[in-house]
């Protein structure tokens, strides 16, 4: 075999290794918050050693785990159709983002817990900047109100969001609850009183 062409299988051997490792995490974290380092390599198929090579810690795992699933995340909602009336686009976006959020909740979660919150925050940069297009787009046709900055409402609306999750989480609210729930209180923020 070739240098080259050995040095290609051994990339993507190490790219399959990488992306089974993420996978197997993706599960065992879900199904256990408390899996540990050894119970992930052996759901991937893989010895400790190999995991220890891509991830020589769990907090690095956890960093590839929370950009790999945001990257995914991201995907879905950029395929949203925001074009609509800025209500008719916030409950569009609220909902598909609570859909997507609840496949990930649990394991967001565990993220949360074992993460510093700066790096969950700049985990949001994308759904940030899509959410203020969006508020500043209502904002300037009457539709939400002003007399709140856009940061506040920001927060309040992922604060909504993870919260729900929690919620879920701790089976005190359904995913049907917040489907309902979620639209109507994201009105009560943002709605413009009449002038």
């Amino acid at each position: 075999m070739e240098p080259k062409a050995r040095e290609r299988g051994v990339r993507s051997d190490s790219t399959r290794n990488r992306d089974a490792i993420l996978a197997a995490a993706a599960r065992c974290l879900t199904e256990n918050p408390s899996a540990t380092l050894a119970d992930i390599a052996q759901a991937a198929g893989i010895g400790r050693v190999t995991l220890y090579g891509h991830f020589p810690s769990r907090s690095e795992l956890l960093t590839a785990l929370l950009h790999t699933t945001m990257v995914r995340v991201e995907t879905q909602l950029s395929a949203i159709d925001l074009s609509g009336s800025p209500w008719e686009a916030m409950d569009t976006l609220a909902t598909t983002s609570w859909r997507v959020l609840s496949e990930v909740n649990t394991l967001r979660g565990v993220v949360e817990q074992e993460l510093p919150e700066a790096e969950m925050h700049a985990s949001h940069d994308d759904p940030r900047t899509r959410l203020i297009r969006l508020l500043e787009r209502g904002r300037a046709d009457g539709s939400f109100r002003r007399d709140q900055g856009v940061d506040w409402q920001v927060a309040c609306y992922f604060s909504i969001l993870h919260g729900a999750a929690s919620e879920i989480r701790a089976g005190r609210l359904t995913e049907e609850d917040v489907q309902t729930l979620l639209p109507a209180t994201l009105r009560s923020l943002l709605q413009a009183s009449p002038e």
